[in-house]
């Protein structure tokens, strides 16, 4: 399944990087985090506990940033397993400046099995826009409180 889209932050490039950069910031920001840990530079161990249609249930994994472009633009590769099945992901974010706001350009590719494979692809597709949608609801919102 491919993902891409672009979002509007309201923060410099800088402020949207080092949100990004931040592990204890990017725990809040990923749905249902419950810990987010170093396990090497720019690679994280995840536990995350989704209540989302047939995705619930709780997932551990990796989270690993890697060609980064300060403040301009990084891959992050992503993998989880669980009970409901696994997932592995692989994108791009692509961070412009837009006078005090910045745009995210994301784009990737996300491969998923076991039971979540089972609920078809319009199922999977609206799950990870939700996922995306309350990823970026939270950025936004971290952004604000850091610009107060």
């Amino acid at each position: 399944m491919k993902i891409q889209g672009r979002q509007i932050l309201p923060g410099t490039r800088q402020q949207v990087w080092d949100l990004f950069n931040d592990p204890q910031r990017l725990a809040k920001l990923l749905p249902g985090c419950e810990r987010l840990e170093a396990d090497g530079k720019n690679r994280y161990k995840v536990a995350i506990k989704f209540a989302l249609a047939a995705f619930s249930g709780a997932y551990s994994g990796l989270v690993e940033l890697s060609e980064q472009k300060p403040p301009k633009s990084m891959r992050m590769r992503v993998e989880g397993k669980g009970t409901p099945g696994f997932m592995k992901g692989i994108g791009t974010l692509e961070l412009e400046e837009r006078g005090a706001q910045t745009e995210v350009h994301y784009s990737g590719e996300a491969h998923v099995g076991g039971l979540i494979a089972a609920v078809g692809q319009r199922m999977i597709e609206a799950a990870a826009k939700k996922i995306l949608q309350q990823f970026f609801q939270s950025a936004s919102e971290q952004l604000q409180i850091g610009a107060k």
